[in-house]
C-alpha cells in the first residue's frame, strides 16, 4: 500500500476516534440527554474494570464533569471549624485535587447511611453538579449563589446570590439542581416574583432576561429541539415550562401535579416529553407541536402512584423510543431498572437490585450505577434485560450519575471517587 494511502487511513481513523471522544461538561452529558455517542467495552476483567484512580471525595451526590484534563465536583468539607460546600477541581488522569473553592456554609439534616440500610435521609451533602463551557465553571450552592469559576485557576469571575439580588426563595431541602450553558447563556431557577426564571451572560454575569411568577424545584432544565425550535424545558411546581433561552420567551406549558419534590429532567423524544416525580405523583407525557405561532402541549397518558413509572430523582435515557432507567421511589437497595415505551408508558421489562441509582446511555448500552455502587452495563433493548457486565467500584452511597470522557468511566459515592478504564481497543 502506498506510504500516502496508509497515512491518510491512519489520520481518517485518529479522527474518527476524536470525533467519538466527549468531554462530559453537564450533569446530563455533552447533549444535555444523558447520552454519548462513545462507547465502553463489554467484556470486563474478572476483577473489575482497570482502575485509573480512587481518592476519598467527601459527602454528597453532586456527579462529576469532565473536560480538558480537569473533573470537577461539589463536595461538603470541614473548613474553619464548620461544614461548608466546596466546588473541587482534580486532574483528569490522576485525580490529584488541583484547586478548591468555598461556596459557603452548609448544614444538611441528617448523617445519611449507607445504601440499603435503613437510614437513607438525603441529607448527605451537596447535590447540584457543576457545569462546564469555555474555561469557566458554573454551580449553583444549596443556598442559591450563582458562581463562575476560572476552571483553571479557580479564581471567582462573578457571582450572583438568587436569594439576596433577586428575592428569591429556597425550597425544602434547598437547591439541587444544576446550571445550564445554553447559547452563551447561563440559566437557572430561583428567583422571585417577576424574576424566578433567569438567564444571564454566561461570561459576564450579567442580567440577560428574568420572568415567571413560578417556585422552583429539585430538576435541572432540559435543553431540547423541537420541533425545529431550539428551548430550555423546566420542570417547575406548576408543570413543565418551555422558553426561548435568547429571550424567555414562553413557548408552551404541560400542566402537572407537584407533591413535595419533584426531581428527575423531563425527557424529550421527538415531539413527546416525559416527565415524572415521586411521593404518589408518577409519570406522564405530551405530545409538542406548532401551528403557526401557536403552540400546543397535548397530555398523552399519566400514570399515578409510585409503583410502576416513578422517577424519584433518577432521570431515565432514551433509545430507540424506549426509555431506560431507574423507575422506582425509596426502594433503597433493591429497586428496579426497567424499560419503558415512551409513547405509551408501556413496562417492556425491569429487573431489581439497583436502588435509587442513575443511568446513562454510551453508545447503544446503557450504563447504571446502583445504590450501593455497583456498576452495570446493560444491552439497551426492548426484548428483555440481558447484562454484559458487571463491577463493584465505589464504596457508599451512590445517588449521582456516572458519566464517560474519552474511554474513562468516572463515578463517586459519598465516600471516594473513582476513574475507571473501559475504553474500547
Amino acid at each position: 500500500m502506498h506510504l500516502s494511502i496508509r497515512v491518510s487511513i491512519l489520520i481518517n481513523l485518529v479522527s474518527g476516534a476524536l470525533l467519538l471522544a466527549e468531554n462530559w461538561t453537564f450533569i446530563r452529558g455533552p447533549h444535555g440527554d444523558g447520552t454519548t455517542p462513545e462507547k465502553v467495552a463489554t467484556k470486563w476483567p474478572a476483577t473489575g474494570p482497570k482502575v485509573v484512580w480512587k481518592v476519598p471525595s467527601e459527602m454528597g451526590f453532586s456527579s462529576l464533569v469532565v473536560a480538558e484534563s480537569r473533573v470537577f465536583n461539589l463536595e461538603l468539607r470541614e473548613l474553619e471549624g464548620a461544614k461548608q460546600e466546596v466546588v473541587i477541581a482534580r486532574k483528569a488522569d490522576t485525580g490529584a485535587e488541583l484547586w478548591m473553592k468555598s461556596l459557603g456554609p452548609a448544614k444538611y439534616g441528617h448523617d445519611g447511611g449507607n445504601a440499603g440500610t435503613a437510614d437513607n435521609k438525603g441529607g448527605d451533602g451537596p447535590r447540584s453538579t457543576p457545569s462546564l463551557s469555555d474555561g469557566k465553571v458554573y454551580v449553583t450552592s444549596a443556598k442559591l449563589v450563582l458562581s463562575c469559576f476560572d476552571a483553571n485557576t479557580g479564581d471567582l469571575v462573578w457571582q450572583k446570590n438568587l436569594l439576596k439580588d433577586f428575592g428569591g426563595s429556597n425550597i425544602m431541602w434547598e437547591n439541587a439542581a444544576s446550571p445550564l450553558v445554553e447559547q452563551g447563556l447561563v440559566l437557572v431557577a430561583g428567583g422571585g416574583a417577576g424574576q424566578s426564571l433567569l438567564a444571564f451572560n454566561a461570561q459576564t454575569g450579567d442580567v440577560v432576561w428574568k420572568a415567571f411568577d413560578e417556585t422552583m424545584t429539585h430538576a435541572t432544565p432540559t435543553p431540547a429541539t423541537l420541533p425545529g425550535q431550539r428551548q430550555v424545558i423546566f420542570f417547575l411546581k406548576s408543570g413543565l415550562l418551555a422558553v426561548e433561552p435568547k429571550t424567555g420567551k414562553e413557548l408552551w406549558r404541560y400542566a402537572f401535579p407537584f407533591s413535595v419534590s419533584t426531581a428527575a429532567s423531563p425527557v424529550v423524544a421527538g415531539d413527546i416529553v416525559y416527565c415524572s416525580a415521586g411521593y404518589g405523583v408518577g409519570a406522564g407525557a405530551c405530545r409538542v407541536t406548532k401551528n403557526g405561532d401557536t403552540w400546543t402541549a397535548q397530555e398523552i397518558y399519566r400514570i399515578k402512584g409510585d409503583k410502576l413509572l416513578a422517577n424519584h430523582w433518577s432521570t431515565p435515557v432514551l433509545h430507540d423510543g424506549h426509555l431506560y432507567g431507574m423507575f422506582q421511589f425509596k426502594e433503597y437497595g433493591d429497586g428496579p431498572v426497567k424499560c419503558v415505551e415512551v409513547a405509551t408508558g408501556k413496562v417492556k421489562w425491569e429487573q431489581s437490585g439497583f436502588g435509587p441509582g442513575q443511568v446513562i446511555l454510551a453508545g447503544n448500552q446503557v450504563l447504571a450505577l446502583g445504590d450501593a455502587g455497583q456498576l452495570v452495563l446493560i444491552e439497551a433493548t426492548p426484548k428483555g434485560y440481558h447484562e454484559l457486565a458487571r463491577a463493584e467500584v465505589l464504596d457508599g452511597k451512590c445517588w449521582g450519575s456516572p458519566v464517560v470522557s474519552n474511554g474513562r468511566v468516572y463515578a463517586r459515592s459519598t465516600k471516594e471517587a473513582v476513574c475507571l478504564d473501559l475504553g474500547t481497543k
